[in-house]
């Protein structure tokens, strides 16, 4: 049986203007030009560009529409959108630079990809139809760190499923052979092993270069162990010889796919913030070049202003008028959201350069605090999820280089005194302790656990070990040298 009820609800939703602060918001600067680019493409009642002179409009009094939709149903002051001083000329203090700044593009990296380097020095070689066709199915089927990882049977089987070439494995590998004489030096190899032969072959051949090939040919895995005891009473050799041997394998590359002129991946880092030091004084800019000024179409405003004074029973001229008020409603909207972004990322920078002041002025990383997001939502009261946000797509260009702003965020360790450490300022003295100990026997996590312990630094054993992880440290064994 159905029943009618009657519920009282309370809940929370977002307007679409907070979605839209939201979404700018973690969107880093490089990122935000074609963000505003795509608005304007859709809004034409949005225009880049400083706001102009304030014109005299005249006040029209104007009486709601009659119909019972509702266009129109709301009054609408055009000043609101031409004389609103928080939206014209939006960026924030500090920011820096005037039209020159604006106007100055970033370089571009032009580069030619693995794959063209290779088909061009296929072409050199002097190969019949099939075995550039062959050619070319190698070169396909390199990887970008420069290996082949197929077996050539599948190989063969693609060239005569796709290409209806039929081959045989040793005709594969003749040609790859040819390809493997390429540069880089060890492209086209099959496994590392392969990889390092390949870059060895092309050294001026000596006593200490075979040996490095006798050790990858037959003590590979010892090598990857460094277990340099039993390599050295394998082939007879003395310390020093195989010293000079393992300094020389270690130097070769393992990934070719990722080196040669024209092949190195550039990625140039935009920061949001510029922060400099100005006589022991931090001053901090927010890097707003890729966000132009926006403004409210002029063109428009004159537009729905002169609808305004016009007979308002036309239901046409009332879905043109609700069109044109929408538009101006959400360029507004829009510029306010871009205004919000930037007040927010000025306040939570300022909080976190006031939380960690000395490491900005000496750069120092044994200075950062110990600071979560809960800390800088509260200096700023603002929620967590936006200093979150803020915080995992931002970066600030320092004197000592560019961080993202995640960097700055650590857990807190207890020392003696009774005061929290960073995380980071454990690592950092952590990397010193494994920098400075004797490679020959370096130090265990037990050891090292009680280094810190006598620093002061209350950390456990299994701690040790996931901070040297972080760090991209290996353990005890792999470090070892001779």
């Amino acid at each position: 049986m159905q029943r009618l009820d009657l519920r009282q609800l309370l809940s929370q939703k977002l307007s679409p203007q907070q979605i839209q602060f939201i979404k700018l918001l973690q969107i880093p600067t490089v990122e935000l030009e074609a963000r505003i680019k795509e608005e304007m493409e859709v809004n034409p009642a949005l225009e880049e560009g400083r706001e102009e002179p304030e014109n005299e409009y005249s006040d029209s009094e104007s009486d709601d529409y009659d119909s019972d939709d509702d266009y129109g149903k709301d009054d609408v002051d055009i000043n609101d959108y031409l004389n609103d001083d928080e939206i014209s000329g939006y960026k924030m203090q500090g920011d820096r630079g005037g039209d020159d700044d604006d106007d100055r593009e970033m370089p571009i990296a032009m580069s030619t990809s693995l794959t063209d380097n290779l088909m061009d020095q296929l072409g050199f070689l002097e190969l019949d139809d099939k075995q550039y066709t062959i050619g070319m199915q190698l070169i396909g089927s390199i990887d970008s760190d420069g290996y082949i990882r197929r077996d050539l049977s599948s190989i063969a089987n693609d060239l005569a499923f796709s290409q209806n070439v039929m081959t045989s494995e040793e005709e594969i590998e003749q040609v790859l052979h040819m390809i493997q004489t390429f540069d880089p030096a060890g492209i086209g190899a099959r496994d590392l092993p392969e990889c390092l032969l390949l870059q060895l072959e092309r050294r001026e051949q000596d006593e200490t270069i075979r040996l490095a090939e006798r050790i990858i040919k037959d003590s590979f895995d010892e090598f990857t162990k460094k277990h340099y005891q039993k390599i050295q009473s394998k082939f007879g050799v003395s310390e020093e010889e195989l010293k000079k041997a393992i300094d020389v394998i270690i130097k070769l590359n393992p990934k070719p796919g990722g080196s040669g002129a024209g092949m190195t991946r550039v990625q140039y880092i935009i920061p949001d913030f510029i922060l400099t030091n100005e006589n022991g004084q931090l001053q901090l800019s927010l890097n707003s070049r890729n966000a132009p000024d926006l403004r409210i179409s002029r063109s428009y405003a004159d537009m729905f202003d002169a609808y305004d004074k016009s007979d308002k029973k036309d239901k046409k001229l009332k879905e043109t008028v609700a069109f044109v008020k929408q538009k101006l409603d959400a360029a507004k909207w829009f510029i306010d959201a871009i205004r919000q972004r930037q007040n927010t990322l000025l306040r939570t920078m300022e909080a976190i350069i006031k939380y960690q002041h000395d490491f900005f002025l000496e750069g120092d990383e044994s200075q950062l605090r110990p600071m979560i997001l809960k800390d800088i939502a509260e200096e700023i009261g603002m929620d967590i999820s936006t200093v979150s946000r803020v915080a995992n797509s931002k970066a600030v260009q320092t004197e000592f280089g560019i961080y993202p702003l995640k960097y700055f965020f650590s857990e807190g360790i207890a020392t003696d005194s009774g005061e929290d450490a960073s995380s980071r300022e454990v690592k950092h003295i952590l990397k010193e302790i494994i920098d400075k100990e004797n490679k020959r026997k370096p130090l265990s996590d037990e050891k090292i656990e009680k280094l810190l312990n006598d620093k002061g630094y209350n950390i456990a054993r299994r701690t040790v070990a996931k901070y040297r992880e972080q760090l991209n440290i290996p353990v005890a064994r792999l470090r070892k040298e001779l």
